[in-house]
This record gives C-alpha cells, structure tokens and sequence, in this order.
C-alpha cells in the first residue's frame, strides 16, 4: 500500500513539474507574441488554431488567473465572441475553475512572499484585514466570487494563505464562478446586440 501511495505521489509531483514546464514555456510565447496585450491579438491567435481553439483558449484562461496579466473580463468576452454565449462559457467556466484551484495550491505553498511580489501594496493593504478574520473572511471570498466587482484572481491567492479549507474554496469556486462568468457573457452579448441595432 505504501509503495502505491508513493508510486501515485511521484505520478503527481511529475505531472505537477511537466504542466508547470509547459505554462511556463507558453507563457514565455504568449509575451512574445503578445497575445495578451489585447482582444485583437488573442483573437487572431486563437484563429490559427482551428478545432484544437477551445482546449488554447482553456489554457490561455488558466494562464491568465494564475499570471494575471489581463482584466478576467476581456479574455471572458473574447471567448463568448468566437465560441458563442454557450461554448464560450463552458470554456471560460473550466480554464478559470482550473486556475483558481491551482492558484490556491500556488499561494498555500509559497504563501504570502509570492503574493507581495506579484501583487501592489495598496491592493494587499486593502484585503489583509481578511486574513484572520476566520468565517467573515469565507462569507466575503463566498461573496466576492459571486459578484463581479472584486479582483478575483487576487482574492483567490489571499485564500491560500487563510485557514479556508480546501473543500470549502473549491466549493465556493465550483458553485459561484459560474454568476460572474455568465453575467460577463450576457453582457457582452446585450452590448454587441445593441451595436449591431444601432449599425
């Protein structure tokens, strides 16, 4: 029983180091690229890649809550343009349900020495009062997730740092995300439907 348990431990750390190699090397491209500088480039990025578009767009979603680089909003609406309000959404729902769990994993295991270095002073100063703050914090994360006005991707770190369990994060994760997802979906769709009235 050990020497599996060992076996599927081993499995994991390599498969964990394979998939961090792999971010790392695309994330190294998409600078490059500079796909993330705009909708544009992403979109016409994307476009290069025919069937195999929705499993990049997947990645390049996971990548951006992991790396933010770009408002969650824009990648969001990028997806409901080329994959429609259905597609788009199932894949804005599965890349930024896989970042924010590896997020959280990242941020307990680095804790928060990773979090100053990727984050400005004044967006930590504003959220650290949540830290020790045990279930209003989970009350607050529960909340943030669920309406689109929070820095998500941030709070998703400081959740790492805190006594939230992980049952309870990917809980939240898995049952909230959905709302903010779809509610930046319809809206885009309500404005492109307005441009194309008033055009």
């Amino acid at each position: 029983m050990k020497k599996e348990n060992n076996k599927l431990r081993i499995l994991i750390n390599l498969s964990t180091v394979i998939g961090t190699i792999l971010l790392c090397i695309f994330f190294y491209y998409a600078i490059k690229a500079q796909i993330f500088t705009s909708e544009e480039n992403l979109r016409s990025f994307l476009d290069k890649f025919g069937i195999f578009a929705p499993l990049i767009f997947i990645i390049i979603q996971i990548v951006q809550v992991v790396i933010p680089l770009i408002p969650c909003s824009i990648s969001t609406g990028v997806g409901v343009v080329i994959f429609g309000p259905f597609w788009g959404f199932i894949y804005n729902y599965t890349g930024i349900v896989i970042g924010s769990i590896i997020v959280f994993f990242i941020a307990r295991r680095y804790g928060m020495p990773l979090i100053r270095k990727m984050f400005k002073q004044e967006l930590i100063d504003k959220y650290i009062g949540w830290l020790n703050s045990g279930k209003k914090f989970e009350r607050f994360f529960a909340a943030a997730i669920f309406f689109p006005v929070a820095p998500d991707d941030f709070l998703c770190y400081l959740a790492g740092v805190t006594n939230i369990s992980v049952k309870k994060y990917i809980a939240i994760i898995l049952l909230l995300k959905p709302f903010t997802i779809f509610l930046y979906s319809l809206g885009l769709v309500a404005i492109g439907e307005i441009i194309m009235k008033i055009f």
